[in-house]
């Protein structure tokens, strides 16, 4: 069995004072995460860095009330409902166990901005959140008609993204210009801070 990473130095820079909430929660997933089918058997060695640094170098872009769209093992859900618990947290997720994990890791860590929605995107009213997310769900052009039409008028797509974004961007303009997003830009965050930067896909929803 692989270990799980050393904490990244960096982390409580991060994190800041809920940074005992965060071991708490990588802790939890990396003892439960394979065995549950949350994470693959090869993610331990780079838990850390991979996962749960990369989202939370996108914890300063929310605000309000936002959702996060198939937010399985709690990536980014969790990991920014800790980070910001000044921010309201909707993890929407349709498959049965991990709605069960994300309720029992919400009850663990305390987190009262969070809550749990099993359901598919698609079956949440629309213009709901001020912010929707979404990080390793699908491609650009699949993730924009679910995602676009639960945003309230003048919020925001904040959806984390590879290597790919500018290509996906490229294959989505039909899905770009149908669902009327203004101000489409990826933003690269961690330059200089984490071993692995974090590319975001913004854009404002008219």
């Amino acid at each position: 069995m692989s270990e799980l990473e050393p904490e990244p130095g960096v982390s409580a820079a991060l994190f800041g004072d809920r940074i005992d909430v965060a071991r708490a929660f990588t802790a939890a997933l990396a003892r439960e995460g394979e065995e549950r089918g949350l994470i693959g058997p090869l993610e331990l060695p780079r838990l850390w860095t991979r996962h749960i640094l990369n989202s939370v170098i996108a914890a300063p872009l929310f605000h309000g009330s936002v959702a996060d769209i198939g937010s399985g093992a709690g990536l980014p859900g969790i990991v920014l409902a800790i980070a910001r618990p000044d921010v309201q947290w909707t993890l929407i997720e349709p498959m049965e166990r991990r709605v069960t994990w994300l309720n029992e890791q919400i009850d663990a860590l305390e987190l009262t901005n969070a809550i749990v929605l099993r359901a598919r995107a698609e079956d949440v009213p629309p213009a709901s959140f001020d912010i929707v997310t979404a990080r390793a769900v699908s491609a650009l052009r699949t993730l924009i008609p679910i995602t676009a039409p639960l945003v309230r008028d003048g919020g925001e797509l904040t959806l984390l993204k590879g290597m790919n974004a500018a290509n996906e961007i490229e294959a989505a303009q039909k899905q770009i210009k149908k669902f009327r997003l203004a101000d489409l830009r990826v933003e690269v965050l961690g330059e200089g801070v984490l071993p692995e930067t974090t590319r975001v896909v913004r854009a404002r929803v008219r």
